[in-house]
């Protein structure tokens, strides 16, 4: 067997004295820190030939399924991105405002975008989902409105799928981008979004099953808000009284991230939202923080899809 010093020189020797091109020193110094991990995870565990490369055919096969992102937030590495993400801004004395939580894989930018209000459903689920209104206010950490916020939502349709992804949806379905008005006020007209579980023959679940673990999320809806002057925020609410709201398997609940709907029948209440049933109706505001010079990066740089 070999101890680190030898990992971490036969790793050197492969990888950083066989160069003849230029470096880029963060790539090198990241891969044979890697590296002299991996090998060393070999050793103590004295994984088999057979072993590392089934492991490494499982990152293929997430790969191309697409499902590397969902693996990401189930192992929660995303998760502890976003730990790592609250400490940094601590240390930077960034305080205050919504708590971020995790993107997740299925974002697509491109949405269409309105002022104040938007309908985020294409109707096809009126008669099976329940009507969800959806509203809040946009300020900064001493409650001042901020208008013309840009509030980025999107979420998952009755039978737990996202449109883009699903092509049976239609375009768009349930994803829009909504500038808060002069009081900062958005609202969303869209149906009540469901859990859902990992794809029950894909790759994730297949792992998690080997670790004993669920792959189920509870009902929720994810956002970007952003404006001028303001660090961007990336989050969720999940939805009270879902089974799995405290067991996540993407560890996304967070204290702050807790929403609940309400039931509302009244007839004026329903006449003046231009509906004729009764429906769901949920307050969220958020509370966005200003940019400091020494801050971390709020932006995330990742692959996103597009439309």
């Amino acid at each position: 067997m070999m101890n680190r010093q030898e990992i971490d020189q036969l790793v050197k020797e492969m990888n950083v004295d066989t160069a003849t091109k230029t470096v880029n020193p963060r790539v090198q110094q990241v891969v044979v820190r890697l590296l002299g991990d991996l090998f060393q995870a070999i050793e103590d565990l004295d994984l088999s030939q057979s072993e590392v490369w089934k492991g490494l055919e499982y990152l293929a096969d997430a790969g191309k399924s697409n499902e590397l992102g969902l693996l990401a937030a189930g192992l929660g590495l995303e998760h502890y991105l976003d730990l790592r993400a609250d400490e940094a801004d601590a240390k930077a004395g960034v305080a205050g405002g919504t708590p971020r939580t995790i993107e997740g894989p299925l974002y697509v930018a491109g949405a269409p975008e309105s002022v104040g209000f938007a309908r985020m459903d294409d109707g096809s689920e009126s008669e099976q989902v329940d009507t969800l209104f959806i509203e809040g206010v946009v300020t900064d950490t001493d409650g001042k409105i901020i208008p013309n916020a840009k509030v980025e939502v999107w979420h998952a349709n009755g039978l737990g799928n996202y449109s883009f992804f699903d092509k049976s949806q239609s375009d768009f379905n349930l994803r829009r981008t909504i500038f808060t008005d002069n009081d900062g006020r958005y609202v969303a007209q869209t149906t009540m979004p469901v859990g859902y579980g990992c794809p029950p023959e894909g790759t994730t679940q297949a792992l998690l099953n080997l670790l004993g673990r669920h792959g189920q999320r509870p009902s929720h809806v994810h956002y970007f808000v952003s404006a001028p002057g303001y660090r961007k925020l990336t989050t969720q609410f999940n939805i009270d009284g879902d089974q799995y709201l405290w067991d996540d398997f993407a560890f996304a609940t967070r204290d702050g991230l807790i929403a609940t709907a309400i039931d509302v029948n009244d007839p004026a209440e329903i006449s003046r939202r231009g509906v004729d049933k009764p429906f769901k109706q949920i307050t969220f505001d958020f509370q966005l923080v200003h940019d400091q010079a020494q801050a971390p990066a709020a932006e995330v740089d990742r692959r996103r899809a597009s439309a």
